[in-house]
């Protein structure tokens, strides 16, 4: 991992070397960072966003040991979560056969954020992201039965 901030504070980038257990840890810098911005309110959702983006990245973004970048920004009311990997395949969100595992992440995703997307990154790869806001009634975004 190889942390940067930027001058005003307002964004933090790391690099991680694309190993499975680089989520967990990615987890953990997001968030001291919300705490040191005051933005854990958006800690859980945000958390959840990060964890499906960067295990999408893990898997799907060219390899273990190919480096991959997570971007926390602060924004005027809220967060964007930003990850870059190497792969030029776009994200595909997919509707998940009943009982299986995997394929739910980008559904997660947008139920949870306020808006997603994906970009080409000059050079090679790609930027998924996501934003959360604060809000009055953010914590409401999912009923109790939804969760």
């Amino acid at each position: 991992m190889t942390p940067s901030q930027d001058q005003g504070g307002g964004t933090v980038a790391m690099r991680w070397s694309g190993h499975p257990r680089c989520v967990g840890m990615a987890r953990e810098e997001l968030r001291k960072t919300l705490a040191g911005w005051g933005l854990l309110e958006l800690e859980e959702y945000a958390v959840l966003v990060l964890s499906e983006l960067l295990t999408n990245a893990v898997e799907h973004g060219c390899g273990e040991g190919v480096g991959i970048e997570t971007r926390y920004v602060a924004r005027p009311c809220g967060l964007r979560v930003e990850v870059l990997d190497a792969s030029p395949k776009w994200p595909e969100q997919r509707e998940p056969e009943p009982g299986e595992v995997n394929g739910r992440g980008l559904g997660i995703v947008e139920t949870l954020s306020d808006q997603w997307g994906w970009w080409y990154r000059r050079g090679h790869g790609k930027t998924v992201w996501a934003e959360l806001s604060l809000r009055p009634g953010s914590e409401d975004r999912l009923s109790a039965e939804e969760r």
